[in-house]
C-alpha cells in the first residue's frame, strides 16, 4: 500500500494550502487613550491614526445627534483588552 504521510482531512484549510488567520477584535485601547480608549480602539481596529478618529468625533459633535451618548454606550459595550 501507499505511504500516507499526510493524515489531515482533505477539507482542512492546511491541506488546501490556506493558513488560518487571527480575527481582529474591537477592544478599548490601553496604549492610546485620552478618556476611555474608544477612539483609540476604533483606530487600532481599522488601522487608522487615533488622532484622525478623535478629530472626526469632535467634528461630528458639531452636528446634531447623540454623539456623546453613543460614545458612552461604546465605552460600556466594547471590552477591555
Amino acid at each position: 500500500m501507499g505511504q500516507g504521510t499526510d493524515v489531515r482531512p482533505a477539507w482542512s484549510a492546511e491541506s488546501r494550502g490556506m493558513t488560518t488567520q487571527t480575527t481582529k477584535r474591537l477592544t478599548l485601547s490601553s496604549d492610546d487613550k485620552w478618556i476611555a480608549g474608544v477612539c483609540g480602539g476604533i483606530a487600532e481596529y481599522f488601522g487608522w491614526s487615533a488622532n484622525v478618529v478623535r478629530l472626526l468625533f469632535v467634528l461630528s459633535c458639531l452636528l446634531p445627534g447623540p454623539q456623546f451618548i453613543l460614545y458612552i454606550i461604546l465605552w460600556i459595550i466594547i471590552p477591555k483588552r
